[in-house]
């Protein structure tokens, strides 16, 4: 029997001046560093480590790109976002002193994609990108008397296109795009934080976002020794690593942050205790990312603990933690579906399995876990399970540079979805070009998009450029 000639999608031509636009800004700043950078960079120098002391609870480090893999989600960040690199430059074309207290960086993320095949729209080429700009201030050093508290407040300025719906992936196989309105200039987050009894209560109050203190997969295991500093657990592009989907449309996060207030108990280096309270109205549909707080009986509330630990004769570092998590106020699915509030566990843990070189560097493997479920008959998603390899260092001259691979599975809502569950396997490798500036081609396999059941399988390749700065 002859077998038909498969077909090809290729990309149509972008239809909006807005993709257009972005399409051609992230091609011009590739070429221009093909160009530009020399051929030494590709020799990168060992990493310069960095470990925060003051809490267990540390976040993944797109804030300082101290070794080899750096988070490629936006939500994934450290309380600095950026590398501070621009403040130093211009301090030192002045001549100024930058010991003051006073800190800004950013982050700029910016992708294409294209779905290659399946979906709901196959062929469909699609791009995104995301300035944050951040200023954080230690009180101590700039009123010299106000010792352990520090405010932060950020920017984000979001134009992204709906890469995930054209690809029919419900967990979200890029973890830039979400919710409408995807173009938006909005305060992102503003808080103080305060720390109290040597560090082993800290409060944080304000505006933010969950991910950095509950769920955080991402986040590096604190260490004393910089050789075994994990700067983020994997570079994955893909929603999951940063949100468990079980608490999507729940929790707040990229970019719907919203008002509470988080307390960080950490009576250990290797033990800790997380609670949060927040605006829950995002459960109603409001895009608390451009709002101010509500008082209105919808609220969301989590606790989490974890715990860090030493393994062998290398010493291989690694962390769990199990959270719990409870949303308020009437909650409304398809017409004739509601409920009175929901409620869902999740837990997650990272380990680091090898070292090439024990002791001297980073190069090696790590792995990672995620499981999450609720009975909620509104939200999206009520199991999931996902989990990866990362490798950091492996190729020959390239030490800042890591590859990992990933699979994410969620068992869908029936009352929302026809398809039961969605299955997503992603790759990538991330290349370190210049000091703080990163490349990343990435594929995704979604064999199941869950948006429908007449979805074939999609392919989508991402190549995405983070510049800290």
């Amino acid at each position: 029997m002859k077998m038909p000639s498969p077909k090809l999608n290729l990309p149509p031509m972008m239809k909006s001046p807005h993709e257009r636009g972005l399409a051609v800004q992230l091609v011009a700043v590739l070429l221009l560093m093909i160009l530009l950078i020399s051929p030494a960079v590709a020799a990168a120098s060992p990493p310069q480590n960095s470990v925060t002391d003051d809490t267990a609870s540390t976040s993944a480090d797109v804030g300082r790109p101290t070794g080899p893999s750096i988070s490629a989600n936006p939500a994934a960040v450290e309380i600095y976002t950026g590398s501070g690199e621009a403040q130093r430059f211009l301090l030192k074309q002045f001549g100024a002193d930058n010991d003051h207290g006073v800190r800004f960086g950013g982050v700029w993320l910016a992708d294409c994609n294209w779905l290659m095949t399946g979906g709901e729209k196959p062929g469909a080429l699609s791009c995104n990108s995301a300035l944050v700009l951040d200023n954080h201030i230690d009180l101590k050093k700039l009123t010299g008397w106000w010792t352990g508290g520090s405010f932060g407040a950020e920017f984000l300025q979001l134009n992204a296109n709906p890469t995930n719906g054209q690809a029919g992936s419900v967990q979200g196989y890029n973890s830039t795009p979400g919710a409408d309105p995807l173009t938006r200039s909005e305060l992102y987050q503003l808080w103080i934080r305060q720390q109290f009894l040597h560090a082993r209560l800290i409060i944080r109050v304000g505006k933010m976002t969950p991910s950095y203190d509950f769920g955080n997969v991402l986040r590096p295991v604190p260490t004393q020794d910089a050789a075994s500093f994990i700067p983020a657990v994997s570079g994955l592009l893909y929603t999951p690593t940063f949100t468990n989907p079980t608490l999507y449309g729940a929790s707040p996060g990229f970019y719907n942050s919203a008002g509470g207030v988080v307390a960080n108990v950490v009576p250990v280096k290797w033990w800790y205790v997380n609670y949060g309270a927040f605006d829950g109205n995002l459960a109603r549909g409001v895009q608390t990312g451009e709002t101010g707080p509500i008082f209105n009986g919808y609220y969301f509330q989590i606790a989490e603990t974890g715990f860090a630990w030493r393994l062998g004769q290398d010493r291989l570092p690694g962390e769990a933690g199990v959270g719990i998590w409870r949303q308020t106020g009437v909650l409304l699915g398809p017409p004739g579906v509601s409920e009175q509030g929901t409620d869902g566990v999740y837990a997650f843990g990272s380990q680091r399995i090898w070292y090439r070189n024990p002791g001297h560097d980073h190069a090696g493997v790590s792995t990672f876990l995620q499981v999450g479920h609720n009975e909620s008959k509104t939200l999206p998603v009520n199991q999931f399970v996902g989990g990866g390899f990362t490798g950091f260092g492996l190729v020959p001259s390239r030490a800042n540079d890591s590859a990992g691979i990933g699979l994410a599975w969620s068992q869908l809502n029936p009352n929302i979805f026809k398809r039961n569950s969605e299955l997503m396997v992603q790759s990538y490798y991330q290349a370190q070009i210049a000091k703080g500036v990163y490349l990343q081609p990435t594929l995704t396999y979604i064999p199941t998009p869950g948006a429908s059941p007449g979805y074939n399988s999609a392919w989508a390749a991402t190549l995405r450029l983070t510049v800290l700065f």
